[in-house]
Protein backbone atom coordinates (compact mmCIF):
# COMPACT_ATOMS: atom_id res chain seq x y z
CA UNK A 1 0.00 0.00 0.00
CA UNK A 2 0.67 3.41 -0.84
CA UNK A 3 1.40 6.35 1.97
CA UNK A 4 -1.93 7.45 0.65
CA UNK A 5 -3.64 4.57 0.82
CA UNK A 6 -2.56 3.92 4.35
CA UNK A 7 -3.30 7.66 5.23
CA UNK A 8 -6.93 7.11 3.88
CA UNK A 9 -7.59 3.89 5.12
CA UNK A 10 -6.65 5.15 9.05
CA UNK A 11 -7.65 8.39 8.50
CA UNK A 12 -4.61 10.22 8.86
CA UNK A 13 -2.55 12.81 6.90
CA UNK A 14 0.18 11.72 4.61
CA UNK A 15 2.38 14.39 6.57
CA UNK A 16 1.53 12.38 9.91
CA UNK A 17 2.16 8.70 8.60
CA UNK A 18 5.41 9.69 6.66
CA UNK A 19 6.63 10.96 9.74
CA UNK A 20 6.11 7.99 11.85
CA UNK A 21 7.45 5.64 9.17
CA UNK A 22 10.45 7.61 8.74
CA UNK A 23 10.93 7.82 12.88
CA UNK A 24 10.87 11.55 12.61
CA UNK A 25 7.96 11.94 15.07
CA UNK A 26 7.09 9.71 17.95
CA UNK A 27 3.94 7.63 17.73
CA UNK A 28 1.34 6.66 20.10
CA UNK A 29 0.47 2.50 20.84
CA UNK A 30 -3.16 3.00 19.90
CA UNK A 31 -1.31 4.20 16.60
CA UNK A 32 0.63 1.47 16.51
CA UNK A 33 -2.12 -0.95 16.90
CA UNK A 34 -4.18 0.47 14.05
CA UNK A 35 -1.35 -0.02 11.78
CA UNK A 36 -0.32 -3.53 12.97
CA UNK A 37 -3.90 -4.53 12.42
CA UNK A 38 -3.85 -2.96 8.65
CA UNK A 39 -0.54 -4.59 8.38
CA UNK A 40 -1.94 -7.69 9.21
CA UNK A 41 0.79 -8.09 12.44
CA UNK A 42 -0.38 -10.46 14.89
CA UNK A 43 0.70 -12.54 17.94
CA UNK A 44 4.07 -12.47 19.96
CA UNK A 45 5.57 -10.09 17.04
CA UNK A 46 2.47 -8.00 17.46
CA UNK A 47 3.12 -7.99 21.74
CA UNK A 48 6.74 -7.19 20.74
CA UNK A 49 6.18 -4.30 18.50
CA UNK A 50 3.81 -2.57 20.99
CA UNK A 51 6.09 -3.37 23.79
CA UNK A 52 9.01 -1.14 21.92
CA UNK A 53 6.40 1.33 21.19
CA UNK A 54 6.02 1.94 24.60
CA UNK A 55 9.33 2.08 25.98
CA UNK A 56 10.44 4.55 22.69
CA UNK A 57 7.40 7.02 24.25
CA UNK A 58 9.67 7.28 27.01
CA UNK A 59 12.04 9.57 24.95
CA UNK A 60 9.96 12.57 24.68
CA UNK A 61 8.33 14.72 28.03
CA UNK A 62 5.12 15.03 26.58
CA UNK A 63 4.77 11.38 27.06
CA UNK A 64 4.26 11.64 30.31
CA UNK A 65 0.15 12.20 29.38
CA UNK A 66 -0.30 9.28 28.24
CA UNK A 67 -4.31 10.77 27.68
CA UNK A 68 -3.22 12.79 24.84
CA UNK A 69 -4.80 12.63 21.75
CA UNK A 70 -2.19 11.17 19.38
CA UNK A 71 -2.74 14.08 17.38
CA UNK A 72 -1.73 16.46 19.73
CA UNK A 73 0.48 14.36 20.99
CA UNK A 74 2.08 14.46 17.08
CA UNK A 75 1.91 18.13 16.82
CA UNK A 76 3.94 18.23 20.07
CA UNK A 77 7.02 16.07 18.41
CA UNK A 78 6.63 18.44 15.26
CA UNK A 79 6.77 21.68 17.17
CA UNK A 80 9.79 20.07 19.35
CA UNK A 81 11.47 18.96 16.21
CA UNK A 82 11.26 22.07 14.20
CA UNK A 83 13.85 24.89 14.29
CA UNK A 84 11.59 28.08 13.56
CA UNK A 85 7.63 28.46 13.52
CA UNK A 86 5.70 31.55 12.18
CA UNK A 87 2.58 31.96 13.39
CA UNK A 88 -0.40 34.42 13.12
CA UNK A 89 -2.43 34.67 16.03
CA UNK A 90 -5.74 36.95 15.31
CA UNK A 91 -8.01 35.93 18.55
CA UNK A 92 -5.62 35.16 21.51
CA UNK A 93 -1.67 34.64 22.43
CA UNK A 94 -0.23 31.80 20.84
CA UNK A 95 0.06 28.93 23.48
CA UNK A 96 4.41 29.51 23.42
CA UNK A 97 3.95 32.86 24.72
CA UNK A 98 1.15 32.90 27.40
CA UNK A 99 1.63 32.97 30.80
CA UNK A 100 0.00 29.99 33.00
CA UNK A 101 -2.86 32.46 34.25
CA UNK A 102 -3.78 33.50 30.85
CA UNK A 103 -3.41 29.72 29.98
CA UNK A 104 -5.78 28.59 32.58
CA UNK A 105 -8.02 31.53 31.44
CA UNK A 106 -8.12 30.50 27.94
CA UNK A 107 -8.52 27.01 28.11
CA UNK A 108 -11.14 27.31 30.47
CA UNK A 109 -13.27 29.40 28.43
CA UNK A 110 -12.38 27.02 25.49
CA UNK A 111 -12.85 23.69 27.40
CA UNK A 112 -16.20 24.45 29.09
CA UNK A 113 -17.08 20.56 29.42
CA UNK A 114 -13.83 19.40 30.21
CA UNK A 115 -13.09 18.40 34.12
CA UNK A 116 -11.13 20.45 36.11
CA UNK A 117 -8.07 17.92 36.10
CA UNK A 118 -7.57 17.64 32.58
CA UNK A 119 -7.74 21.73 31.91
CA UNK A 120 -4.82 21.61 34.50
CA UNK A 121 -3.34 19.08 32.48
CA UNK A 122 -3.45 21.22 29.46
CA UNK A 123 -2.24 23.87 31.40
CA UNK A 124 1.17 21.73 32.06
CA UNK A 125 1.40 20.49 29.10
CA UNK A 126 1.30 24.46 27.40
CA UNK A 127 3.95 26.08 29.92
CA UNK A 128 6.15 22.66 29.13
CA UNK A 129 5.97 23.24 25.58
CA UNK A 130 7.24 26.80 26.42
CA UNK A 131 11.11 25.23 27.04
CA UNK A 132 11.65 24.95 23.33
CA UNK A 133 12.36 28.52 23.51
CA UNK A 134 15.14 28.88 25.95
CA UNK A 135 16.75 25.49 25.17
CA UNK A 136 20.41 25.51 24.24
CA UNK A 137 19.54 25.62 20.63
CA UNK A 138 16.20 27.48 20.95
CA UNK A 139 13.41 27.48 18.46
CA UNK A 140 12.87 30.68 16.37
CA UNK A 141 9.60 32.16 16.67
CA UNK A 142 8.08 34.82 14.33
CA UNK A 143 4.50 35.91 15.95
CA UNK A 144 2.01 38.15 14.21
CA UNK A 145 -0.87 38.86 16.71
CA UNK A 146 -3.30 41.23 15.90
CA UNK A 147 -4.11 44.09 17.88
CA UNK A 148 -7.40 42.93 19.17
CA UNK A 149 -5.25 39.99 20.82
CA UNK A 150 -3.71 42.61 22.85
CA UNK A 151 -6.83 44.36 23.54
CA UNK A 152 -8.92 41.64 24.77
CA UNK A 153 -8.43 41.38 28.69
CA UNK A 154 -8.39 37.82 29.32
CA UNK A 155 -8.32 36.47 32.90
CA UNK A 156 -9.18 40.36 34.11
CA UNK A 157 -6.80 43.52 34.32
CA UNK A 158 -3.95 42.20 36.14
CA UNK A 159 -3.49 38.22 34.45
CA UNK A 160 -3.54 40.23 31.17
CA UNK A 161 -0.92 43.04 32.21
CA UNK A 162 1.08 40.04 33.21
CA UNK A 163 0.76 38.47 29.68
CA UNK A 164 1.45 41.96 27.77
CA UNK A 165 4.57 41.88 30.73
CA UNK A 166 5.91 38.45 29.09
CA UNK A 167 5.54 39.42 25.55
CA UNK A 168 7.80 42.60 26.33
CA UNK A 169 9.98 40.77 27.61
CA UNK A 170 10.10 37.67 25.31
CA UNK A 171 11.00 40.46 23.09
CA UNK A 172 14.40 41.02 24.63
CA UNK A 173 15.48 37.47 23.41
CA UNK A 174 17.19 37.30 19.84
CA UNK A 175 14.99 34.38 18.39
CA UNK A 176 11.59 35.67 19.12
CA UNK A 177 10.20 38.41 17.22
CA UNK A 178 7.26 39.25 17.24
CA UNK A 179 4.89 42.33 15.81
CA UNK A 180 1.26 43.44 15.81
CA UNK A 181 -1.27 43.17 12.98
CA UNK A 182 -2.89 47.20 13.96
CA UNK A 183 -6.99 47.77 13.05
CA UNK A 184 -6.14 50.23 10.68
CA UNK A 185 -5.12 47.72 8.50
CA UNK A 186 -8.10 46.74 7.79
CA UNK A 187 -8.64 43.36 5.61
CA UNK A 188 -5.65 41.15 5.03
CA UNK A 189 -4.82 37.91 4.30
CA UNK A 190 -5.23 36.58 7.75
CA UNK A 191 -9.07 36.41 7.62
CA UNK A 192 -9.22 33.09 7.34
CA UNK A 193 -7.92 32.37 11.10
CA UNK A 194 -4.97 31.25 12.94
CA UNK A 195 -2.29 29.25 11.31
CA UNK A 196 1.25 27.88 11.58
CA UNK A 197 4.23 27.20 9.73
CA UNK A 198 6.48 24.78 10.91
CA UNK A 199 9.89 24.84 9.06
CA UNK A 200 12.22 21.74 10.02
CA UNK A 201 16.20 21.23 10.40
CA UNK A 202 16.49 18.65 7.01
CA UNK A 203 15.88 20.03 4.25
CA UNK A 204 14.41 16.78 2.84
CA UNK A 205 11.60 17.71 4.93
CA UNK A 206 9.19 20.12 4.09
CA UNK A 207 7.67 22.86 5.80
CA UNK A 208 4.06 21.73 7.73
CA UNK A 209 1.07 24.00 7.71
CA UNK A 210 -0.98 23.61 10.98
CA UNK A 211 -4.54 24.50 11.74
CA UNK A 212 -6.81 24.19 14.72
CA UNK A 213 -10.38 24.97 15.62
CA UNK A 214 -12.62 23.81 18.27
CA UNK A 215 -13.12 20.50 17.81
CA UNK A 216 -10.54 19.12 15.00
CA UNK A 217 -6.96 19.68 13.47
CA UNK A 218 -5.58 19.95 10.45
CA UNK A 219 -2.31 19.41 8.61
CA UNK A 220 -2.01 21.21 5.69
CA UNK A 221 0.93 19.48 3.21
CA UNK A 222 0.16 20.25 -0.60
CA UNK A 223 3.12 22.64 -1.59
CA UNK A 224 0.99 24.87 -3.27
CA UNK A 225 -1.13 25.25 0.07
CA UNK A 226 1.49 25.53 1.64
CA UNK A 227 3.26 28.25 -0.65
CA UNK A 228 -0.41 30.08 -0.12
CA UNK A 229 0.08 30.37 3.46
CA UNK A 230 4.19 31.43 3.29
CA UNK A 231 2.78 34.46 1.17
CA UNK A 232 -0.17 35.21 3.56
CA UNK A 233 2.57 35.05 6.38
CA UNK A 234 4.98 37.46 4.50
CA UNK A 235 1.78 40.04 3.63
CA UNK A 236 0.83 40.12 6.94
CA UNK A 237 4.69 40.85 8.10
CA UNK A 238 5.06 43.72 6.00
CA UNK A 239 1.40 45.68 6.88
CA UNK A 240 2.22 44.66 10.60
CA UNK A 241 3.70 47.02 12.73
CA UNK A 242 7.99 46.94 13.20
CA UNK A 243 8.82 45.46 16.29
CA UNK A 244 9.83 48.28 17.97
CA UNK A 245 6.37 50.15 17.43
CA UNK A 246 4.79 47.01 18.23
CA UNK A 247 6.55 47.11 21.73
CA UNK A 248 5.80 50.53 21.86
CA UNK A 249 1.77 49.76 21.47
CA UNK A 250 2.07 46.93 23.87
CA UNK A 251 3.93 48.99 26.68
CA UNK A 252 0.32 51.72 26.27
CA UNK A 253 -1.87 48.93 26.36
CA UNK A 254 -0.28 47.14 29.51
CA UNK A 255 -0.10 50.60 31.20
CA UNK A 256 -3.65 51.34 30.59
CA UNK A 257 -4.17 48.15 32.61
CA UNK A 258 -3.00 50.03 35.98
Amino acid sequence: MTLEEVGERLGWSATKLSRIETSRVGVVPKDVESLLGLYGVNGSKREELLRLTRDARKKGWWQAYDDLSSEYAAYIGLEAEAVSLRSFAPIVMPGLLQTEDYARAVIRAGFVLAPPGEMERRIEIRMARQALLTKTEPLRLWTIIDEAVISRTVGGPSVMRSQLERLLGLMETPNVTLQVLPFTVGAHPGTSGAFEILQFPEPADPDVVFLENLTDSIYVEQEGDIYRYTVAFDHLRAQALAPDASRTLIEEMAARLG
